[in-house]
């Protein structure tokens, strides 16, 4: 059986051989060692990194997929787990799509807003749009941005980055 090193194994993933030190760490890849102490991949690793690459897009968290990882190549069967998760993951999507329509409108009526107090503001003086959004009429059930909504998006999005 031939062994990849992380550069052959990044190359044929598109991933960088940091992230595979990474997925190494979470354990959701298993290089062997040599001798000296260079990791080797074996060819079954190509299949495993685009799967988490394909995992993470659907919305898993490395966590999640080391856990069902863990269970599987232990002989369990997390099927039922893991389309529960997809399943949550759907749900998740469809509350940050109704968000950010809101948010979408909310951003066009602001936009209507600051085009109207642009036109009303005479050429060289600042119409200071931006303090409009410190306003509470601009945030709080008023026109334009609903402060809790915008925070509570920027929040998940933060989070499933990390």
């Amino acid at each position: 059986m031939t062994l990849l090193t992380p550069t052959e194994l990044a190359r044929l993933t598109g991933v960088s051989s940091d992230t595979l030190r990474h997925y190494e760490r979470k354990g959701l890849l298993s290089p062997k060692r040599t001798s000296s102490g260079y990791r080797r991949y074996s060819p079954e690793s190509v299949d495993r990194a685009h799967l988490i690459r394909r995992a993470l897009i659907v919305g898993f968290s490395l966590k999640e997929l080391a856990q069902v990882f863990a269970e599987r190549d232990s002989g369990g069967v997390p099927c039922h787990s893991v389309r529960a998760s997809v399943q949550s993951h759907l749900a998740e999507l469809n509350l940050r799509l109704r968000e950010l329509r809101l948010l979408k409108n909310d951003l066009q009526m602001l936009l209507r807003d600051w085009d109207a107090k642009l036109a009303k503001t005479p050429p060289g003086k600042q119409a200071r749009l931006l303090d409009q959004l410190a306003s509470s009429d601009a945030l709080e059930g008023g026109k334009g941005i609903d402060s809790n909504r915008a925070f509570a998006i920027h929040k998940r999005s933060v989070r499933k980055m990390s």
